[in-house]
């Protein structure tokens, strides 16, 4: 099946370069390469079943990712992602105002090169995790007062869509994950959080319009995949267990206010958005062990210290920041994101994201996108001082841990509405955050710093 997909990818790909009349793709106007989908209408039952309340979607997303250079060994690996949606629209479908019913599934393959390859935390593909099929989102969702008031109950994930640290010129733009969701949350957080690829049951309240100061909040099952036997991703691994009060319970506020307004009123152009999360679970410390000693001393008695709880804060700042005139879709934006947790029960204490993108860089090629962004890491000062304990105690040199880093090229080329194709370079820095590299590298030696290439297709049906 991989095969096939990889082959029909490219066929596609070369026939849509085949130059045309005037210069144009070979394929006509009105024909494959003009559809907004692969398979189109389905003879018009596609709108006539949308007209009726039934949105029913599928997507592919295909890596093909390589480090020539760096890391823990150099290799090339495919990864894929498809992802079946449906959504109800309970208005059209029973006439029940403001009510939807929403369902995303997960069919996913290959193998990470982060995984497999570089070690690194700032993991290089928005897509890596452990192959099989999961259900994700499963909610409904009722809003009230002309969308100022929004309820959301079911099984939700912090990264959805316009929910919880969600930048909008970041999180579709490039493959690194830490600008969807950001790792200093899949990273400090138990099994990761709720993030790709686990939802969680929880319930979220938005008050306030999409185009004005508006708040949200949310409580979350506080462990999507809770201790057990083997690798804790395969504990949940259907999405189907529906957890309830495992692991505690994670709560996020997010306060924002959009600015810009679109001309049409569909959301906004600029927004700045003040969040913050709170774990009530116990965290082990990451240095000291309950006597107050390292966990590097022979004489530790090898149980961490506890804190009771967990938190974090976060602020975002998206902006537009010049657009040609008359030009609706064109334009440079630019975000950053700044997250921060304590730092002695959390890998990673402090997040700076930041990056620009623009729409139409190239003459008539309004559609494709061009990004640049930078991720930074830094180490929380418990993770720091037990590298710098464990080299005392054993006499053997170690990396000093510090901070691990990623800068993203990105270029968007939409060779259809319903085909992307996106090639990528990312550098990463200090993988793992300056960590010791596993054997057989010689003792004491970091992982080498990281070149990755690769490409994406995204395929919409």
């Amino acid at each position: 099946m991989r095969l096939v997909r990889n082959i029909f990818s490219a066929l596609l790909f070369f026939v849509a370069i085949l130059p045309g009349p005037a210069g144009k793709p070979a394929a006509a106007e009105d024909g494959l390469f003009a559809q907004q989908t692969l398979t189109g209408d389905w003879g018009g039952m596609r709108k006539t079943l949308k007209d009726a309340g039934i949105d029913l979607n599928a997507n592919d997303t295909s890596d093909m990712l390589s480090n020539p250079v760096g890391g823990i060994k150099q290799t090339t690996i495919y990864e894929g992602l498809l992802t079946m949606t449906l959504n109800l629209d309970l208005e059209k479908l029973v006439h029940w105002p403001g009510a939807t019913i929403y369902g995303e599934a997960y069919q996913i393959s290959g193998r990470g090169l982060s995984r497999s390859a570089i070690g690194n935390l700032l993991v290089v593909s928005n897509i890596e995790a452990l192959p099989g099929a999961r259900l994700n989102d499963f909610w409904f969702q009722q809003e009230l007062l002309d969308r100022q008031l929004s309820l959301r109950i079911g099984q939700i994930a912090i990264d959805d869509p316009n929910e919880f640290y969600y930048s909008q010129y970041s999180a579709n733009a490039f493959i690194n994950s830490t600008f969807g969701c950001p790792d200093i949350l899949s990273t400090d957080l138990p099994s990761g959080g709720p993030c790709y690829p686990f939802a969680v049951p929880g319930v979220r309240l938005r008050i306030g319009a999409p185009t004005a100061l508006n708040l949200s909040g949310a409580v979350f099952n506080g462990n999507p995949a809770p201790p057990g036997p083997g690798d804790p991703q395969v504990r949940n691994s259907g999405g189907t267990n529906f957890l309830i009060g495992e692991g505690g319970t994670l709560v996020l506020a997010e306060l924002a206010y959009p600015f810009d307004i679109k001309p049409d009123l569909s959301g906004s152009l600029s927004d700045v958005k003040l969040g913050g999360w709170y774990h009530p679970a116990d965290f082990p410390d990451l240095r000291s062990d309950t006597l107050g000693r390292s966990l590097a001393d022979p004489a530790s008695n090898g149980i961490a210290a506890t804190h009771r709880s967990n938190f974090g804060l976060y602020t975002i700042v998206d902006k537009m920041l010049w657009q040609p005139p008359d030009a609706a879709s064109q334009g440079l934006s630019g975000f950053v994101r700044i997250g921060g947790a304590p730092g002695n029960r959390n890998l990673l204490s402090l997040e700076v994201d930041a990056g620009l993108t623009y729409n139409g860089l190239l003459p008539n090629r309004e559609a494709d996108l061009t990004g640049i962004a930078a991720s930074y890491g830094r180490i929380g000062s418990a993770a720091r001082g037990l590298a710098r304990d464990v080299a005392l105690f054993t006499g053997v040199a170690q990396p000093i841990r510090d901070y691990e880093a990623v800068l993203e090229l990105t270029y968007q080329l939409n060779v259809a509405p319903w085909w992307v194709l996106q090639p990528d370079l990312q550098l990463i820095f200090h993988p793992g955050g300056h960590t010791t590299a596993p054997l057989p590298a010689p003792l004491g030696q970091p992982i080498p710093n990281a070149l990755v290439l690769g490409i994406r297709s995204t395929i919409t049906f």
